[in-house]
Protein backbone atom coordinates (compact mmCIF):
# COMPACT_ATOMS: atom_id res chain seq x y z
CA UNK A 1 0.00 0.00 0.00
CA UNK A 2 1.41 3.38 -0.99
CA UNK A 3 2.06 6.02 1.61
CA UNK A 4 -0.88 8.34 2.23
CA UNK A 5 -0.52 11.83 0.80
CA UNK A 6 -0.30 14.75 3.24
CA UNK A 7 -2.14 18.07 3.16
CA UNK A 8 -0.49 21.48 3.01
CA UNK A 9 -2.83 24.10 4.49
CA UNK A 10 -2.07 27.81 4.76
CA UNK A 11 -3.77 31.08 5.57
CA UNK A 12 -3.26 34.13 3.37
CA UNK A 13 -4.06 37.83 3.31
CA UNK A 14 -5.89 39.73 6.00
CA UNK A 15 -7.15 37.35 8.67
CA UNK A 16 -10.70 37.28 10.05
CA UNK A 17 -12.64 36.37 13.16
CA UNK A 18 -13.51 32.97 11.65
CA UNK A 19 -10.63 31.86 9.40
CA UNK A 20 -9.50 29.49 12.15
CA UNK A 21 -12.94 27.90 11.99
CA UNK A 22 -12.07 26.90 8.42
CA UNK A 23 -8.73 25.53 9.65
CA UNK A 24 -10.63 23.56 12.26
CA UNK A 25 -12.91 22.17 9.55
CA UNK A 26 -9.91 21.07 7.46
CA UNK A 27 -7.99 19.44 10.29
CA UNK A 28 -10.91 17.71 12.00
CA UNK A 29 -12.23 16.35 8.69
CA UNK A 30 -8.78 15.14 7.65
CA UNK A 31 -8.35 13.40 11.02
CA UNK A 32 -11.65 11.62 10.50
CA UNK A 33 -10.26 10.28 7.18
CA UNK A 34 -7.05 8.80 8.60
CA UNK A 35 -7.22 5.82 6.31
CA UNK A 36 -7.30 8.03 3.20
CA UNK A 37 -5.24 11.10 4.13
CA UNK A 38 -1.95 11.47 5.93
CA UNK A 39 -1.06 14.46 8.09
CA UNK A 40 -2.07 18.09 7.81
CA UNK A 41 0.98 20.33 7.58
CA UNK A 42 0.30 24.04 8.00
CA UNK A 43 2.49 26.64 6.34
CA UNK A 44 3.93 29.11 8.80
CA UNK A 45 2.97 32.53 7.43
CA UNK A 46 1.09 31.31 4.39
CA UNK A 47 2.77 30.32 1.13
CA UNK A 48 6.05 31.57 2.58
CA UNK A 49 5.99 28.49 4.82
CA UNK A 50 5.97 26.29 1.73
CA UNK A 51 8.75 28.17 -0.03
CA UNK A 52 11.01 28.21 3.03
CA UNK A 53 10.06 24.67 4.13
CA UNK A 54 8.72 26.08 7.39
CA UNK A 55 5.93 23.62 8.05
CA UNK A 56 3.88 23.02 11.19
CA UNK A 57 2.82 19.51 12.21
CA UNK A 58 -0.81 19.87 13.28
CA UNK A 59 -0.94 16.18 14.30
CA UNK A 60 0.97 17.20 17.44
CA UNK A 61 -1.94 19.37 18.58
CA UNK A 62 -4.58 17.86 20.85
CA UNK A 63 -8.15 17.28 19.76
CA UNK A 64 -9.23 19.91 22.28
CA UNK A 65 -6.81 22.52 20.94
CA UNK A 66 -7.92 22.01 17.35
CA UNK A 67 -11.58 22.23 18.38
CA UNK A 68 -10.80 25.52 20.17
CA UNK A 69 -9.71 27.04 16.85
CA UNK A 70 -13.40 27.33 16.03
CA UNK A 71 -13.78 30.17 18.53
CA UNK A 72 -10.32 31.76 18.15
CA UNK A 73 -9.82 34.82 15.91
CA UNK A 74 -6.95 35.72 13.56
CA UNK A 75 -4.63 33.23 11.86
CA UNK A 76 -3.43 30.39 14.09
CA UNK A 77 -0.52 29.60 11.75
CA UNK A 78 0.34 33.10 10.59
CA UNK A 79 -0.62 34.73 7.31
CA UNK A 80 1.16 36.69 4.60
CA UNK A 81 0.73 38.99 1.63
CA UNK A 82 2.92 37.31 -0.94
CA UNK A 83 1.86 36.77 -4.54
CA UNK A 84 3.50 34.15 -6.72
CA UNK A 85 4.64 35.37 -10.09
CA UNK A 86 3.81 33.36 -13.19
CA UNK A 87 5.79 30.22 -14.00
CA UNK A 88 7.54 32.06 -16.85
CA UNK A 89 8.48 34.98 -14.59
CA UNK A 90 9.85 32.97 -11.67
CA UNK A 91 10.21 29.28 -12.36
CA UNK A 92 12.46 28.90 -9.31
CA UNK A 93 9.51 29.48 -6.95
CA UNK A 94 7.53 26.65 -8.48
CA UNK A 95 10.51 24.30 -8.57
CA UNK A 96 11.00 25.05 -4.89
CA UNK A 97 7.34 24.27 -4.13
CA UNK A 98 7.65 20.94 -5.90
CA UNK A 99 10.83 20.12 -4.01
CA UNK A 100 9.11 20.83 -0.68
CA UNK A 101 5.94 18.97 -1.64
CA UNK A 102 7.90 15.95 -2.80
CA UNK A 103 10.12 15.93 0.29
CA UNK A 104 7.10 15.89 2.58
CA UNK A 105 4.81 13.74 0.43
CA UNK A 106 2.28 16.51 -0.02
CA UNK A 107 -0.46 15.78 -2.52
CA UNK A 108 -3.06 18.35 -1.46
CA UNK A 109 -2.66 22.13 -1.36
CA UNK A 110 -5.34 24.12 0.51
CA UNK A 111 -5.03 27.90 0.43
CA UNK A 112 -7.40 29.84 2.68
CA UNK A 113 -7.78 33.43 1.50
CA UNK A 114 -9.34 36.00 -0.83
CA UNK A 115 -8.95 36.95 -4.47
CA UNK A 116 -5.16 37.11 -4.61
CA UNK A 117 -5.00 33.79 -2.74
CA UNK A 118 -7.32 32.26 -5.33
CA UNK A 119 -4.83 33.37 -7.97
CA UNK A 120 -1.98 31.70 -6.08
CA UNK A 121 -4.02 28.53 -5.70
CA UNK A 122 -4.87 28.52 -9.41
CA UNK A 123 -1.17 28.75 -10.29
CA UNK A 124 -0.31 25.88 -7.95
CA UNK A 125 -3.15 23.79 -9.37
CA UNK A 126 -1.49 23.96 -12.78
CA UNK A 127 1.75 22.39 -11.55
CA UNK A 128 0.48 18.89 -12.27
CA UNK A 129 0.15 19.83 -15.95
CA UNK A 130 3.20 22.04 -16.33
CA UNK A 131 5.68 19.99 -14.29
CA UNK A 132 4.12 16.56 -13.96
CA UNK A 133 4.06 16.66 -10.16
CA UNK A 134 0.69 15.35 -8.88
CA UNK A 135 -0.88 18.05 -6.72
CA UNK A 136 -4.53 18.94 -6.08
CA UNK A 137 -5.00 22.61 -5.20
CA UNK A 138 -8.22 23.76 -3.57
CA UNK A 139 -8.99 27.33 -2.57
CA UNK A 140 -10.87 27.89 0.70
CA UNK A 141 -12.74 31.22 0.51
CA UNK A 142 -12.11 33.91 3.09
CA UNK A 143 -12.42 37.66 2.86
CA UNK A 144 -14.08 40.35 4.93
CA UNK A 145 -14.57 42.36 1.72
CA UNK A 146 -17.14 39.80 0.49
CA UNK A 147 -15.97 40.37 -3.08
CA UNK A 148 -15.28 36.83 -4.32
CA UNK A 149 -17.49 35.80 -7.27
CA UNK A 150 -19.65 32.67 -7.50
CA UNK A 151 -20.06 32.24 -3.74
CA UNK A 152 -23.16 33.97 -2.31
CA UNK A 153 -21.02 35.39 0.49
CA UNK A 154 -17.53 34.96 1.87
CA UNK A 155 -16.66 33.47 5.26
CA UNK A 156 -15.34 36.30 7.38
CA UNK A 157 -17.77 38.88 6.03
CA UNK A 158 -20.79 38.01 8.18
CA UNK A 159 -18.90 38.66 11.41
CA UNK A 160 -17.45 41.96 10.18
CA UNK A 161 -20.92 43.00 9.02
CA UNK A 162 -22.33 42.16 12.43
CA UNK A 163 -19.60 44.15 14.18
CA UNK A 164 -20.13 47.22 11.99
CA UNK A 165 -23.93 47.05 12.29
CA UNK A 166 -23.75 46.78 16.08
CA UNK A 167 -21.04 49.44 16.43
CA UNK A 168 -22.91 51.89 14.20
CA UNK A 169 -26.10 51.36 16.17
CA UNK A 170 -24.45 51.76 19.57
CA UNK A 171 -22.44 54.82 18.52
CA UNK A 172 -25.60 56.37 17.05
CA UNK A 173 -27.40 55.98 20.36
CA UNK A 174 -24.44 57.70 22.03
CA UNK A 175 -24.43 60.64 19.59
CA UNK A 176 -28.21 61.02 19.86
CA UNK A 177 -27.80 61.44 23.61
CA UNK A 178 -25.28 64.28 23.21
CA UNK A 179 -26.49 66.02 20.06
CA UNK A 180 -28.41 68.84 21.71
CA UNK A 181 -25.32 70.51 23.16
CA UNK A 182 -22.34 68.56 21.80
CA UNK A 183 -21.42 66.13 19.01
CA UNK A 184 -23.83 66.00 16.09
CA UNK A 185 -21.85 63.90 13.61
CA UNK A 186 -20.21 60.51 14.10
CA UNK A 187 -18.12 59.05 11.28
CA UNK A 188 -16.88 55.46 11.16
CA UNK A 189 -14.48 54.29 8.47
CA UNK A 190 -14.71 50.65 7.42
CA UNK A 191 -12.76 48.34 5.12
CA UNK A 192 -13.66 47.86 1.47
CA UNK A 193 -11.29 48.88 -1.29
CA UNK A 194 -13.60 48.50 -4.28
CA UNK A 195 -16.75 46.89 -2.91
CA UNK A 196 -19.06 48.47 -0.35
CA UNK A 197 -20.39 45.34 1.33
CA UNK A 198 -19.00 46.22 4.77
CA UNK A 199 -20.18 49.82 4.54
CA UNK A 200 -23.63 48.52 3.61
CA UNK A 201 -23.73 46.60 6.88
CA UNK A 202 -23.75 49.93 8.71
CA UNK A 203 -27.20 50.46 7.26
CA UNK A 204 -28.47 47.47 9.22
CA UNK A 205 -28.12 49.60 12.37
CA UNK A 206 -31.39 51.31 11.48
CA UNK A 207 -33.31 48.02 11.38
CA UNK A 208 -36.12 48.28 13.96
CA UNK A 209 -34.87 51.75 14.92
CA UNK A 210 -35.21 55.14 13.22
CA UNK A 211 -31.54 56.11 13.05
CA UNK A 212 -30.18 58.70 10.57
CA UNK A 213 -27.36 56.99 8.68
CA UNK A 214 -25.49 58.02 5.55
CA UNK A 215 -23.31 55.49 3.77
CA UNK A 216 -20.50 56.33 1.36
CA UNK A 217 -19.90 53.42 -1.03
CA UNK A 218 -16.91 52.80 -3.33
CA UNK A 219 -19.42 52.03 -6.08
CA UNK A 220 -20.94 55.54 -5.88
CA UNK A 221 -18.87 58.51 -7.00
CA UNK A 222 -18.46 60.99 -4.14
CA UNK A 223 -19.89 64.46 -4.70
CA UNK A 224 -19.17 66.84 -1.85
CA UNK A 225 -22.12 69.14 -2.42
CA UNK A 226 -24.75 66.38 -2.56
CA UNK A 227 -23.21 64.73 0.47
CA UNK A 228 -23.34 67.93 2.54
CA UNK A 229 -26.97 68.48 1.59
CA UNK A 230 -27.82 64.96 2.77
CA UNK A 231 -25.99 65.48 6.07
CA UNK A 232 -27.73 68.79 6.71
CA UNK A 233 -31.15 67.24 6.02
CA UNK A 234 -30.48 64.47 8.55
CA UNK A 235 -29.28 66.92 11.20
CA UNK A 236 -32.28 69.21 10.63
CA UNK A 237 -34.67 66.29 11.08
CA UNK A 238 -32.97 64.24 13.80
CA UNK A 239 -30.49 66.60 15.40
CA UNK A 240 -27.59 64.32 14.53
CA UNK A 241 -26.26 61.93 11.88
CA UNK A 242 -24.00 58.86 11.67
CA UNK A 243 -21.84 58.39 8.59
CA UNK A 244 -20.36 55.08 7.49
CA UNK A 245 -17.57 55.62 4.98
CA UNK A 246 -15.76 52.91 3.05
CA UNK A 247 -12.00 53.28 2.79
CA UNK A 248 -12.39 52.89 -0.98
CA UNK A 249 -14.59 55.93 -1.63
CA UNK A 250 -13.45 57.82 -4.72
CA UNK A 251 -13.96 61.37 -5.86
CA UNK A 252 -15.00 62.59 -9.31
CA UNK A 253 -11.35 62.38 -10.39
CA UNK A 254 -11.35 58.63 -9.71
CA UNK A 255 -8.83 58.89 -6.88
CA UNK A 256 -9.34 57.37 -3.44
CA UNK A 257 -10.13 60.01 -0.83
CA UNK A 258 -7.84 58.09 1.52
CA UNK A 259 -4.97 57.27 -0.86
CA UNK A 260 -1.74 58.26 0.86
CA UNK A 261 0.45 57.24 -2.07
CA UNK A 262 1.64 54.00 -0.43
CA UNK A 263 1.35 50.48 -1.89
CA UNK A 264 1.00 47.05 -0.24
CA UNK A 265 2.78 43.82 -1.22
CA UNK A 266 0.25 43.18 -3.99
CA UNK A 267 0.69 46.65 -5.47
CA UNK A 268 -2.68 47.88 -4.18
CA UNK A 269 -3.05 51.40 -2.80
CA UNK A 270 -2.53 51.38 0.97
CA UNK A 271 -5.74 53.01 2.16
CA UNK A 272 -6.80 54.50 5.46
CA UNK A 273 -7.82 58.00 6.39
CA UNK A 274 -11.16 58.55 4.66
CA UNK A 275 -12.89 59.32 7.97
CA UNK A 276 -10.73 62.34 8.91
CA UNK A 277 -11.02 63.62 5.32
CA UNK A 278 -14.82 63.49 5.52
CA UNK A 279 -14.75 64.97 9.04
CA UNK A 280 -12.69 67.89 7.82
CA UNK A 281 -15.17 68.54 5.01
CA UNK A 282 -18.10 68.48 7.45
CA UNK A 283 -16.34 70.98 9.69
CA UNK A 284 -15.46 73.30 6.81
CA UNK A 285 -18.84 73.22 5.08
CA UNK A 286 -21.33 72.80 7.95
CA UNK A 287 -19.34 73.75 11.06
CA UNK A 288 -20.79 70.83 13.03
CA UNK A 289 -19.04 69.16 15.94
CA UNK A 290 -17.96 65.64 15.04
CA UNK A 291 -16.10 62.56 16.18
CA UNK A 292 -14.61 59.95 13.89
CA UNK A 293 -13.25 56.44 14.27
CA UNK A 294 -11.49 53.89 12.07
CA UNK A 295 -12.66 50.33 12.71
CA UNK A 296 -9.47 48.91 11.11
CA UNK A 297 -8.34 45.60 12.68
CA UNK A 298 -11.09 45.75 15.31
CA UNK A 299 -13.77 44.91 12.75
CA UNK A 300 -12.09 41.78 11.45
CA UNK A 301 -10.78 40.44 14.79
CA UNK A 302 -13.95 40.75 16.87
CA UNK A 303 -14.60 37.07 17.53
CA UNK A 304 -16.51 37.93 20.72
CA UNK A 305 -19.43 39.11 18.60
CA UNK A 306 -19.07 36.82 15.60
CA UNK A 307 -22.06 35.80 13.54
CA UNK A 308 -23.14 32.21 14.16
CA UNK A 309 -23.96 31.84 10.48
CA UNK A 310 -20.43 32.96 9.60
CA UNK A 311 -18.76 30.54 12.01
CA UNK A 312 -20.77 27.62 10.65
CA UNK A 313 -20.09 28.51 7.02
CA UNK A 314 -16.36 29.00 7.64
CA UNK A 315 -16.16 25.52 9.14
CA UNK A 316 -18.25 24.07 6.31
CA UNK A 317 -15.95 25.31 3.52
CA UNK A 318 -12.93 23.87 5.36
CA UNK A 319 -14.63 20.52 5.66
CA UNK A 320 -15.78 20.64 2.03
CA UNK A 321 -12.23 21.30 0.83
CA UNK A 322 -11.10 17.95 2.23
CA UNK A 323 -14.11 16.19 0.74
CA UNK A 324 -13.43 17.72 -2.69
CA UNK A 325 -9.81 16.59 -2.47
CA UNK A 326 -10.88 13.04 -1.72
CA UNK A 327 -13.10 13.16 -4.80
CA UNK A 328 -10.01 13.90 -6.87
CA UNK A 329 -10.89 17.54 -7.55
CA UNK A 330 -8.29 20.13 -8.52
CA UNK A 331 -8.43 23.89 -9.16
CA UNK A 332 -11.77 24.33 -7.40
CA UNK A 333 -13.26 26.25 -4.48
CA UNK A 334 -16.11 25.26 -2.17
CA UNK A 335 -18.65 28.08 -2.50
CA UNK A 336 -21.78 28.99 -0.58
CA UNK A 337 -25.07 28.84 -2.44
CA UNK A 338 -28.13 30.53 -0.93
CA UNK A 339 -31.27 28.44 -1.34
CA UNK A 340 -33.77 30.74 0.39
CA UNK A 341 -34.03 33.76 2.70
CA UNK A 342 -37.05 32.77 4.76
CA UNK A 343 -36.17 30.38 6.17
CA UNK A 344 -32.49 31.00 5.50
CA UNK A 345 -31.05 27.90 3.86
CA UNK A 346 -27.74 27.36 2.11
CA UNK A 347 -25.52 24.61 0.74
CA UNK A 348 -21.94 24.17 -0.49
CA UNK A 349 -21.32 23.98 -4.23
CA UNK A 350 -18.19 23.62 -6.33
CA UNK A 351 -16.71 26.58 -8.23
CA UNK A 352 -13.82 26.37 -10.68
CA UNK A 353 -10.88 28.60 -9.80
CA UNK A 354 -10.66 29.99 -13.32
CA UNK A 355 -13.99 31.72 -12.59
CA UNK A 356 -12.85 33.04 -9.20
CA UNK A 357 -9.21 34.17 -9.44
CA UNK A 358 -8.57 37.85 -10.21
CA UNK A 359 -12.27 38.74 -10.24
CA UNK A 360 -14.24 40.95 -7.88
CA UNK A 361 -17.93 41.03 -6.99
CA UNK A 362 -19.24 44.55 -6.47
CA UNK A 363 -22.38 45.66 -4.66
CA UNK A 364 -25.36 45.46 -7.05
CA UNK A 365 -26.84 48.89 -7.75
CA UNK A 366 -30.19 47.45 -6.67
CA UNK A 367 -28.74 47.07 -3.15
CA UNK A 368 -28.01 50.80 -2.92
CA UNK A 369 -30.76 53.39 -2.42
CA UNK A 370 -31.65 55.72 -5.28
CA UNK A 371 -29.86 58.69 -3.67
CA UNK A 372 -26.68 56.58 -3.24
CA UNK A 373 -26.49 57.08 0.52
CA UNK A 374 -28.29 54.03 1.92
CA UNK A 375 -29.33 50.41 1.39
CA UNK A 376 -32.51 48.96 -0.08
CA UNK A 377 -34.90 46.34 1.26
CA UNK A 378 -33.28 43.84 -1.10
CA UNK A 379 -29.91 44.51 0.50
CA UNK A 380 -31.38 44.08 3.98
CA UNK A 381 -32.82 40.72 2.96
CA UNK A 382 -29.37 39.68 1.76
CA UNK A 383 -27.46 40.89 4.83
CA UNK A 384 -29.80 39.92 7.64
CA UNK A 385 -29.20 36.12 7.61
CA UNK A 386 -25.44 36.64 7.42
CA UNK A 387 -25.26 38.55 10.72
CA UNK A 388 -27.78 36.34 12.45
CA UNK A 389 -27.02 34.32 15.57
CA UNK A 390 -24.44 34.52 18.31
CA UNK A 391 -21.55 32.11 18.82
CA UNK A 392 -19.80 33.42 21.90
CA UNK A 393 -16.36 32.05 22.81
CA UNK A 394 -15.83 30.68 26.31
CA UNK A 395 -14.83 33.30 28.88
CA UNK A 396 -12.51 33.28 31.87
CA UNK A 397 -12.26 36.14 34.36
CA UNK A 398 -14.21 38.40 32.04
CA UNK A 399 -12.10 37.80 28.92
CA UNK A 400 -12.49 35.41 25.98
CA UNK A 401 -10.40 32.24 26.11
CA UNK A 402 -8.57 32.02 22.80
CA UNK A 403 -6.28 29.17 21.79
CA UNK A 404 -2.54 29.43 21.17
CA UNK A 405 -1.29 26.32 19.37
CA UNK A 406 2.15 24.83 19.97
CA UNK A 407 2.89 25.04 16.25
CA UNK A 408 5.72 22.52 16.37
CA UNK A 409 7.86 22.57 13.22
CA UNK A 410 8.25 19.66 10.85
CA UNK A 411 11.89 18.62 10.50
CA UNK A 412 13.37 20.08 7.34
CA UNK A 413 14.54 17.62 4.69
CA UNK A 414 16.00 19.92 2.05
CA UNK A 415 19.58 21.06 2.40
CA UNK A 416 19.22 24.19 0.32
CA UNK A 417 17.53 27.24 1.80
CA UNK A 418 15.31 29.42 -0.34
CA UNK A 419 15.57 33.21 -0.61
CA UNK A 420 12.26 34.98 -1.20
CA UNK A 421 12.20 37.33 -4.17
Amino acid sequence: MSQLKNIFYAQSGGVTAVINSSACGVIETARSERGRIGKVYAGRNGIIGALTEDLIDTSLETKKSIAALRHTPAGAFGSCRYKLKSLDENRAEYERLIDVFRAHNIGYFFYNGGGDSADTCLKVSQLSKTTGYPIQAIHIPKTVDNDLPITDNCPGFGSVAKYIAVSTKEASFDVASMAKTSTKIFIIEVMGRHAGWIAAAGGMASSNADIPIIILFPEIEFHRGRFMEAVQRKVNKYGYCSIVVSEGVRGADGKFLSDQGLRDAFGHAQLGGAAPVIASMVKQDLDLKYHWAVADYLQRSARHIASKTDVEQAYAVGRAAVQLALQGKNSVMPAICRISNRPYRWKIIEATLARVANREKMMPRTFISRDGFGITARCRDYLEPLIRGEDYPPYRNGLPRYERLKNMPVKKKLKRAFKLS
